[in-house]
């Protein structure tokens, strides 16, 4: 070869070399980057700070804790997560209460028109958990609306407060799913399933229910049913029989809760604050919420790889839709 060769392949192979270098160097960088910002923003997630309401001695707080949205666990919100309900958090916050000698009082406010039977049976038994352990009031402040699984977190409270305009009750289980095997047979959709039992593909969307299979369901959801009715008889010391009354879905007002002894009065969060203090003797307890370290988790809270990736937002979608379409029982009202 001559002069010019042996130049051009020592030039490509420097090349080489040096992009070999590149790439090895830029995946470990992105590697231990990515270990350090998950270490940091899994720190971040499980840190919260406290924000004083009032002031007072905060060697007795009053702990308010606020449900706000749909009762279902979509993992921890992030820089896009919105402010939405965060179940991994809101259970922390339970933990740090039953964990902390100084609080001495919680109040739940809820504004929430349920959600998940798992995740309202996560936050009833963290509620009960708390009252049995640390033997503290937990008072309970209804918003605008605190249905189906809202109320199933709110039964064991020690008293439930309500406005005038409160939506609650719903008392119940849901299970839906969607059926567009009419459509399909209308517009020449064939459907190849390949199953291992009779079972396997019920609630399937592409094609009708059976009986036997309703059946099942049923049963399933009764059960669900028969365990909200329970607790809200022994949250409210109430029979069941007399639960059940109103335990037919329905919605009621504040005064219609209080009437059918689902709440015991009316009153605002201020109202709430006001009478924990008098009825509980904490006249001079200082009222504080727990604030997740919204810097830390923002900034730290996604990987190196989803920061650098151009379809991140595509790839959240995709994981919340297929995280949250199977038809699941609910203690929900309304369409969410």
């Amino acid at each position: 070869m001559n002069v010019k060769r042996w130049i051009a392949v020592a030039v490509v192979a420097a090349l080489v070399v040096v992009s070999i270098g590149v790439n090895t160097l830029s995946f470990a960088f992105t590697r231990d980057m990515s270990s350090f910002m998950d270490a940091i923003a899994e720190e971040a997630s499980s840190t919260s700070a406290v924000d004083v309401i009032e002031k007072g001695n905060m060697d007795e707080k009053i702990v308010t804790l606020s449900l706000d949205g749909v009762i279902q666990d979509a993992g921890n919100a992030g820089l896009l997560g919105g402010a939405g309900y965060d179940h991994a958090f809101f259970m922390e916050q339970l933990k740090n209460i039953e964990e902390d000698p100084t609080v001495k009082g919680v109040i739940l406010r809820v504004n929430s028109p349920g959600g998940g039977v798992l995740e309202s049976a996560d936050i009833y038994d963290g509620i009960v958990s708390i009252m049995e352990n640390r033997e503290i009031p937990v008072y309970v402040s209804m918003g605008g609306m605190a249905a189906s699984g809202g109320y199933y977190v709110s039964a064991p409270a020690t008293k439930i407060f309500v406005n005038q305009e409160t939506i609650t009750g719903s008392i119940g289980v849901i299970m839906q799913s969607l059926n567009y095997a009419k459509l399909a047979e209308r517009i020449g959709i064939d459907f190849n399933t390949i199953k291992t039992g009779p079972y396997k593909d019920m609630m399937s969307p592409n094609r009708e229910m059976r009986d036997d299979e309703r059946a099942l369901l049923q049963e399933m959801v009764n059960d669900s049913y028969e365990r909200f009715v329970s607790i809200i008889a022994k949250g409210r010391d109430m029979k069941v029989e007399d639960v059940k009354k109103v335990a037919d879905g329905r919605i009621m007002n504040g005064r219609q809760a209080i009437e059918a002894g689902l709440a015991d009065d009316f009153g605002k969060y201020e109202d709430v604050i006001a009478a924990m203090k008098e009825e509980q003797s904490l006249e001079d307890a200082a009222v504080v919420t727990y604030v997740p370290e919204e810097s830390l988790r923002s900034l730290f809270g996604m990987k190196v790889q989803q920061w650098i990736n151009p379809d991140f937002e595509t790839q959240l979608l995709t994981k919340l839709m297929s995280e949250n379409s199977a038809p699941r029982m609910m203690y929900l009202y309304g369409e969410q």
